[in-house]
């Protein structure tokens, strides 16, 4: 079964169950994959793939959003709480990351691999772990951390 079907089928049950957080983190990718699917340009078929780039690219816009509701303390702990709990929910889907540890040899093979020993560099390194990686590692921090490494 497709990703998207999946969503389809969990909105089904969150809305039988009376779930309207689940029901609302549902609609929302379901949303964004409308608005992906209707794109300027788009002429592809949605796959897990895309499914995935769009769940991805909403827990990032979440991790920012719980971030600035923190920042206003008591009056944002409620959203905060929402936010989380959809951050959560798209987490369940995605792919596993890699640990520090893991990412820190992966960056080292890599920049041997490539020959790279200056830090102007750093992002054709960060593009070709990306192509390989994408969805399991941030291209913040393999930029970070090729920046500490090439510093010595």
């Amino acid at each position: 079964m497709s990703l998207e079907q999946e969503l389809t089928n969990r909105l089904r049950q969150a809305i039988k169950d009376r779930d309207g957080r689940t029901a609302d983190v549902v609609r929302m990718l379901k949303t964004r994959l409308q608005e992906r699917r209707t794109a300027k340009g788009f002429s592809g078929e949605i796959d897990d793939a895309l499914v995935l780039d769009v769940i991805g690219a909403y827990r990032k816009q979440l991790q920012k959003a719980i971030g600035e509701y923190d920042k206003v303390g008591e009056r944002g702990a409620a959203q905060a709480a929402q936010l989380r709990f959809e951050q959560e929910f798209c987490e369940s889907y995605l792919p596993k990351g890699m640990d520090e540890a893991a990412v820190r040899a992966l960056v080292q093979e890599r920049l041997t691999a490539l020959g790279i020993a200056d830090a102007k560099q750093v992002g054709r390194l960060v593009g070709d772990i990306m192509k390989t990686r994408k969805g399991q590692v941030e291209a913040g921090d393999v930029k970070r951390i090729a920046a500490e490494l090439l510093r010595g």
